[in-house]
């Protein structure tokens, strides 16, 4: 049985490896340019499709357990866990009063995973979700969860949010045969924007700070049990201690938080970073855990932040040889190669085709919960998709963003995740002829969107609860209509208007063949 474990174990890491998946952004809401909170998700896996989900909200007898499926494989229970008296609805990672909890793998020390545990990052998240009002209290209930039934899974940073506070928090198990989690979270500053991308980014923590730092007891002295810290207590490192990391997890990850920081501040500052990006660790070894934003942030920005492909910097993935004849920043699945035996890496952007969804989550304290939390949410790549507006006060799922509708391998065209997939195929070969075609239908659809929700607010204002519930409901699932029916409209358009490749490659690759070819092309 160990042995099985143990193989068992080195699968989860090597998915963990392989996927190198998600990336998200926390904006505090004096840094954005309303006053929200911003959370975004990219939920990145090759060969997972996505959809929303729904928990409702709900009274519970005494005594009631809730069973622990296996996210991957739904049919296994792992265990049960005791159900609390309320819980609240919850949509995909956001719950009625606005919490919402994301996540990204940064995987960590291999010999810390206990397939024991019952729990694994997604349970504990939507048990929170279910359980919890605000961050501080989910990121304490995420705590106990896991001190009374374990953890199963690798390490996790996560993104939590409520509309007034962005917290980050990192867990990892303690390995097999003990329960629970080593855990630290600190709030990101108000006027900050903070990003993680599968790679551990808390190294100090401000023990004092009681006010904005929240920590397992045992984060430092299981360390030093474990034998990965020796110093004093303000010498420790989440991040040394419990993920060090080589040359090709870092230069897979951390260019993505790298990229977006530089949206957000002086280029050339960011810039400084780069030999921490080359493996020159003697010269800087980390990023900032946070940024202040030069300028406020809007909802539309951090949007462009999750389809960045390193565009305009010095990692630009559309102009060199492996962007093609048509400037693309797509690559296929392996995320490196061989060339006369030396070995290579590719590009990992914050943009890429195996994502499942992407959510850029929006908290307003200023408004009415069932309304002031807006889930912009699509299935697909973010770079290829229009985000459709979903209240946190919904109780249905729009048709189109059904499970039934998007599961793996089935094409469905009533699928958010197979309509958009189909666009997206047409497009990733050649980028730079259809591109247009796809931003003029995504500018549409979004800034529609964007516009109504004016309207929506002040309606809302005059409704009853059980009014508001129901005009949001139809709203979100209007807006999904009419981006299914656009995206629809799209995929024909490009069939017919770029039949047969019509154009001609992108002049750097022209250049390209004539430098390979010499003068057999050479007109004499």
């Amino acid at each position: 049985m160990k042995k099985l474990s143990l193989i068992a174990a080195a699968l989860l890491l090597a998915g963990v490896a392989e996927a190198l998946a998600c990336t998200n952004i926390l904006v505090g809401k004096k840094a954005s340019a309303d006053g929200s909170v911003l959370c975004t998700y990219n939920c990145d896996t090759f060969g997972y499709s996505g959809w929303l989900t729904q928990s409702p909200a709900g009274r519970h007898e005494p005594g009631e357990k809730i069973a622990i499926r296996n996210f991957w494989h739904p049919g296994e229970i792992k265990g049960y866990v005791d159900q609390v008296e309320y819980t609240y609805n919850v949509i995909g990672y956001m719950n009625e009063h606005q919490l919402t909890i994301v996540e990204t793998t940064f995987g960590g020390r291999e010999e810390l995973v206990n397939l024991e545990g019952i729990l694994g990052y997604d349970n504990v998240m939507q048990l929170a979700l279910q359980r919890c009002r605000t961050a501080r209290e989910a990121i304490l209930e995420m705590g106990r969860l896991l001190d009374e039934y374990g953890y199963c899974d690798s390490g996790e940073t996560f993104s939590v949010c409520d509309p007034n506070e962005a917290w980050i928090m990192e867990l990892i198990g303690k390995g097999p045969g003990r329960k629970g989690a080593v855990w630290a979270a600190i709030r990101i500053p108000d006027d900050a924007l903070c990003a993680h991308a599968n790679q551990s980014r808390i190294r100090k923590i401000p023990f004092k700070d009681k006010e904005n730092c929240l920590y397992s007891k045992d984060v430092v002295s299981f360390a030093r049990e474990m034998g990965f810290f020796s110093g004093k207590d303000t010498d420790f490192s989440f991040r040394e201690a419990y993920c060090p990391f080589d040359f090709q997890h870092m230069r897979l990850c951390e260019p993505r938080v790298w990229s977006i920081f530089r949206h957000h501040t002086d280029p050339a500052y960011m810039d400084s970073f780069l030999p921490y990006l080359n493996g020159q660790f003697d010269v800087c070894d980390e990023l900032p855990l946070w940024i202040k934003p030069d300028q406020p942030v809007t909802l539309q920005e951090v949007m462009a932040d999750m389809r960045d492909h390193f565009e305009g910097s010095p990692l630009d993935m559309t102009v060199d040889v492996m962007a093609g004849p048509w400037s693309s920043p797509i690559r296929p699945r392996a995320k490196s190669f061989t060339s006369e035996g030396r070995q290579y890496f590719r590009e990992r952007p914050v943009s890429t085709q195996q994502a499942g969804f992407a959510v850029v989550a929006q908290m307003r304290s200023w408004l009415p919960d069932a309304v002031g939390g807006v889930y912009w949410f699509n299935c697909d790549d973010p770079s290829m998709i229009a985000y459709v507006p979903v209240y946190c006060g919904v109780t249905e799922i729009p048709s189109a963003f059904a499970a039934e509708h998007n599961r793996d391998g089935v094409f469905d065209e009533g699928g958010a995740y197979w309509l958009c997939n189909w666009v997206s195929n047409m497009v990733y070969p050649r980028w730079s002829a259809l591109m247009p075609t796809l931003l003029e239908a995504r500018k549409e659809l979004e800034s529609a969107f964007q516009a109504d929700q004016a309207a929506v607010e002040a309606a809302v204002s005059a409704l009853t609860p059980g009014e508001c519930t129901a005009f949001l409901n139809a709203r979100t699932a209007g807006y999904t209509r009419q981006m299914m029916t656009r995206w629809s409209r799209l995929a024909r358009e490009l069939i017919v208007r770029f039949n047969d490749q019509p154009g001609t490659y992108d002049q750097p690759f022209w250049d390209a063949v004539a430098r390979d070819t010499g003068d057999r092309y050479l007109v004499k």
